[in-house]
């Protein structure tokens, strides 16, 4: 392998970077083809690296003679759940060569954390093993996927205890604690989230100015006429973590499940995805996308078998530990 000469990315990188990233994204469709096929081009994906290269951002680039042939772009996000984050987000990266992007970090990681940016969070397409590898041997762990899957609907066998329908402004309460419940069982092992969960009152408040927007749909599962759990799906686009090549042109989201603690193992949390994927279909999306922590061990068990295929993960590193 021959090794590349490695500088700092400028503006001038971004329009042979997106070249890379459209092939990248090529390579990816083949995997998840699902996905946007209009970030193959390369116009497409040079905008996506362009937006990346925003205020902020700094990074390195590969090169092989006058050929670009690898390039690294991470920036730092405002969210402070985050800790003192740096992104590289998912048109952050592409390379001929995956191994070259260790060189890449190595360069880049330096002025990052020089400035203080040392939880690093990157999102790499799953279906390149020889990628994932290349940051699993830098240091970083998987902590979240992104999953798509198409609109076929296998229902659960109907002698099920558990029924599921649309939610009702008699179902606030029960809402409102099933707001508590994800974020609470976050905090615990082995998640052990940093987010710490909404006030009742306030969930109660949310959902009683927004139980009849029409931009959500919510489902109960009910067990015996009592809600035990609930789900909300939507349209991709108001997620502010499926975005550039993450988002297929089209997708409905499951955005939101959660089941009682008590009521766990009566495939209320299966049901509820099958509805919202259901739901998916009749408002006329192409395929539902969602994400787990993988740490989660009901959520990274619930949604990979009821269909969903890994399109990205995102992997963490806390440098100085």
């Amino acid at each position: 392998m021959s090794t590349p000469v490695i500088r700092p990315f400028t503006a001038d990188d971004v329009e042979p970077a997106g070249r890379l990233l459209a092939l990248r994204h090529e390579a990816h469709l083949g995997a998840q083809p699902l996905l946007d096929g209009r970030y193959a081009e390369a116009a497409a994906a040079t905008s996506e690296v362009a937006s990346a290269w925003r205020d902020g951002a700094s990074g390195s680039v590969a090169e092989l003679g006058d050929d670009l042939v690898g390039y690294l772009i991470g920036s730092p996000k405002a969210a402070t759940s985050w800790g003192p984050n740096l992104w590289v987000e998912s048109a952050g990266q592409a390379a001929l060569n995956p191994e070259f992007v260790r060189d890449l970090y190595a360069s880049a990681a330096q002025r990052w954390v020089d400035e203080g940016h040392t939880a690093h969070y990157v999102v790499v397409p799953s279906y390149d093993d020889a990628l994932v590898d290349v940051w699993f041997r830098l240091g970083f762990g998987q902590q979240q996927a992104h999953g798509l899957r198409d609109l076929e609907v296998t229902t659960t066998t109907a002698d099920s205890a558990v029924a599921v329908r649309r939610a009702t402004a008699d179902d606030i309460s029960a809402l409102a604690a099933l707001d508590l419940v994800l974020p609470q069982h976050q905090r615990r092992a082995p998640v052990f989230s940093a987010v710490e969960p909404p006030p009742l009152a306030e969930a109660e408040a949310e959902w009683v100015e927004s139980i009849g927007d029409p931009t959500y749909a919510t489902f109960v599962a009910t067990v015996d006429g009592n809600v035990v759990g609930s789900a909300m799906g939507c349209a991709l686009e108001l997620s502010s973590s499926h975005t550039a090549l993450i988002r297929p042109a089209h997708a409905g989201f499951l955005g939101f499940a959660a089941v009682f603690p008590d009521s766990r193992g009566l495939g209320a949390g299966r049901r509820l995805g099958e509805s919202v994927v259901a739901w998916a279909g009749e408002a006329g999306f192409d395929c539902v996308a969602t994400d787990w922590r993988v740490t989660n061990v009901l959520s990274s068990r619930t949604w990979p078998a009821l269909g969903f295929r890994t399109s990205f993960l995102r992997l963490h590193r806390l440098v100085g530990y």
